[in-house]
C-alpha cells in the first residue's frame, strides 16, 4: 500500500516499475528518506512515540502512538480527527520524526497531539478507497455550482475524509469570497460536512504536482516546503534575460529555483567593479554590456573616433584591468585604447573531425535543387491541345513513330515465304508425277496465297497500307499523333432515341391489335 495514497486516480503512479507495491512510500509527494533507520538506540531509551502521517498529495500531520504499535514506513493507519476518523500512510517514524517535529513544528506539544487508533483493516481501506473515487466527480460538480453563483474562485482539489463524512475543498482566489451560499448548496448536494480552505498558487502547484521546464518534478511537490519570495533582482544578478515566459513557473509566479544559486552569484560579484561606471579613452567612451561571472570577464563596447573612426567594437576585459582604468580616469588620465587590455578569447576546437562536412554552412545549398523535368505531360482530354504521351510532339516524336512503325515491317520481312513463282514450279513438278488431280489442288491453294513479294502478316492479321508508306508522308502536325482511326459507332444519345422510337412503335401496334 505504499502507493495507495497518491493522486493518480488508480493508486499506481505512472512509470512506477514496482506497480505500486514498493512499500517504501518513495512515490508520494514530499517523501522523506529515513537515514537513521539502521541506527540503534542507546540502552534504556524508548522509541519516539510521535509519528508523521501523510494524507492526500502533500498534506502531512503528526500523531501520537500512545498504544505502542510497531509501525513502519508505508503502514496504513486510522487516526483521530474531528469529527470521525481519517486514514493515512506513515511517512516518518523514530528519531527522524523527532528532527521533523523540531524543524516543521517548533511549538508542537506532544500531550496535545491526536492519537493513532489502530492499523487500518480491510474494511477501513475499502471505505477509504470508495471515498477517494468520488473526489473527481465532486470537484467538477462544485466548479459548476461556483460558476452558477458567479464566484471568482478556482476549486483546484477536493479531499474526502477516510470515513467519508467530511469533504475539504481547496480553492484559490485573488480577493475574499463570500461562499456561504456555496457551502449550503454543496452540503445539500453531497450530504457531507463541508470545509473550505484557501491556498496560494504556489501551494496549489505543490498539491497537484507536475513536470518543470528542467524535466524534473516540481520542487514544491517533492521536497520544498517553505516558499520564499522571489524578485526580478535575482535574475539580474545572474545575468538572465527578463523574459516572464521563461522565468515564470507553472504557478504563474517567478521560479523558486532563482534563489538557489543567488548567494553564490552575490559572493562572486563582489570582486567585480560596478557596471554603471563608463571607461574613458582617447578614442572614445566604453559602455558596459555584460559580465561573465564564470570566466571572470567584463565586456565593453568602445566607440571609434578620430582616424580609426568606424563601428563600435566589443572588448573583453578582466576585473583587475577595469579597476585600473577607473583609477586612471579618476586621476585625469586616459588610456589610448582598450585593445591593449583585451583578453585573448580562445575558441575551443571540437574533439571530433569534420569528416563529412557537417559543420559547413553551405552543405545544404545544392541538396534541394529541383530535378529537370524530362517526363512527358499527361493527357488532359480531347481538344485540350496537350499531346498524348504515346504520340509526342515535334521532331523527336516523329522520329520515335518512324522507329515504332519500322519495327513490325522488319519483323514481317524476316518471316516472308519464298516467291509464288518458285512455289508454282515446285507444284508443277509434283503434278506431273501425281496427275491432274494434284495440279487442280495446287491451283486452288495458289489462289488463296498472296501474290508477289508481299510479306505474310504476323498473327494472321492484315497489314494495312499505312505501314508501308514513306516516313515523310506519316508526319503529322503537333498534337495529332499517329493513332489508327476507328469507326465511330452510334453514341449514347442515338441509342436512347432509337430505343424510345422502337418502344413507341411497339405500343402503337399493341393498340391497333386491340
Amino acid at each position: 500500500m505504499g502507493c495507495g495514497n497518491c493522486s493518480t486516480g488508480s493508486g499506481v503512479p505512472n512509470g512506477c516499475k514496482s506497480n505500486g507495491a514498493c512499500g517504501v512510500g518513495g512515490c508520494g509527494k514530499l517523501s522523506v528518506y529515513d537515514w537513521l533507520a539502521d541506527v540503534e538506540l542507546p540502552n534504556g531509551q524508548s522509541t519516539y512515540d510521535i509519528v508523521e502521517v501523510r494524507f492526500k498529495n502533500s498534506r502531512k500531520a503528526f500523531f501520537r502512538n500512545m498504544k505502542g504499535f510497531q509501525l513502519q514506513v508505508s503502514d496504513v493507519v486510522v487516526v483521530e480527527t474531528s469529527p470521525g476518523h481519517d486514514v493515512g500512510v506513515v511517512s516518518v517514524v523514530g528519531e527522524l520524526a523527532r528532527i521533523q517535529v523540531r524543524k516543521k513544528a517548533p511549538n508542537f506539544k506532544p500531550h496535545e497531539a491526536r492519537k493513532i487508533y489502530r492499523k487500518a483493516t480491510k474494511e477501513d481501506v475499502e471505505k477509504w478507497q470508495e471515498a477517494r473515487t468520488r473526489e473527481q466527480e465532486t470537484m467538477l460538480a462544485s466548479r459548476k455550482l461556483a460558476s452558477e453563483l458567479a464566484l471568482d474562485m478556482k476549486i483546484s482539489d477536493v479531499e474526502y475524509q477516510g470515513d467519508g463524512s467530511k469533504a475539504t475543498f481547496y480553492y484559490t482566489a485573488e480577493d475574499r469570497i463570500d461562499f456561504r451560499q456555496l457551502i449550503r448548496d454543496l452540503a445539500e448536494e453531497f450530504k457531507v460536512r463541508i470545509e473550505m480552505k484557501q491556498i496560494g498558487v504556489r501551494q496549489e502547484a505543490g498539491r497537484l504536482g507536475g513536470i518543470g521546464s528542467c524535466g524534473r518534478e516540481l520542487c514544491c511537490s517533492t521536497w520544498l516546503t517553505d516558499f520564499r519570495s522571489v524578485s526580478t533582482a535575482a535574475a539580474r544578478y545572474q545575468q538572465l534575460s527578463l523574459n516572464p515566459q521563461k522565468l515564470a513557473g507553472q504557478c504563474g509566479k517567478l521560479k523558486c529555483c532563482l534563489n538557489y544559486e543567488l548567494d553564490s552569484y552575490l559572493d562572486a560579484l563582489k570582486k567585480f567593479p560596478s557596471s554603471d561606471v563608463k571607461l574613458q579613452t582617447e578614442k572614445g567612451t566604453a559602455f558596459h554590456i555584460k559580465t561573465d561571472v564564470f570566466k571572470g570577464q567584463m565586456w565593453y563596447m568602445q566607440e571609434q573616433r578620430g582616424e580609426d573612426s568606424g563601428p563600435s567594437i566589443f572588448v573583453p576585459l578582466t576585473p583587475e584591468d577595469v579597476k585600473e582604468i577607473i583609477e586612471m580616469n579618476k586621476a585625469g588620465k586616459k588610456p589610448l585604447d582598450l585593445k591593449s587590455y583585451m583578453v585573448a578569447v580562445e575558441v575551443a576546437e571540437p574533439d571530433y573531425t569534420n569528416v563529412v562536412g557537417q559543420d559547413s554552412l553551405n552543405r545544404f545549398d545544392n541538396a534541394f535543387k529541383k530535378k529537370s523535368k524530362n517526363k512527358n505531360k499527361k493527357k488532359k482530354g480531347p481538344g485540350s491541345g496537350t499531346p498524348h504521351p504515346s504520340t509526342g510532339s515535334g521532331t523527336g516524336s516523329t522520329q520515335q513513330n518512324q522507329k515504332n512503325q519500322s519495327k513490325p515491317q522488319a519483323q514481317n520481312q524476316t518471316k516472308t515465304k519464298p516467291a509464288a513463282g518458285t512455289q508454282k514450279s515446285q507444284r508443277d513438278d509434283r503434278s506431273a508425277k501425281d496427275g491432274t488431280k494434284s495440279v487442280h489442288k495446287v491451283d486452288q491453294k495458289q489462289q488463296n496465297k498472296p501474290q508477289g513479294n508481299q510479306p505474310k502478316p504476323q498473327n494472321k492479321t492484315e497489314v494495312k497500307p499505312e505501314n508501308q508508306t514513306k516516313p515523310q508522308e506519316q508526319t503529322k502536325p503537333q498534337g495529332t499523333g499517329n493513332k489508327k482511326k476507328k469507326k465511330k459507332g452510334p453514341n449514347k444519345n442515338q441509342l436512347l432515341f432509337q430505343a424510345l422510337k422502337d418502344k413507341k412503335a411497339q405500343g402503337g401496334e399493341n393498340k391497333s391489335e386491340s
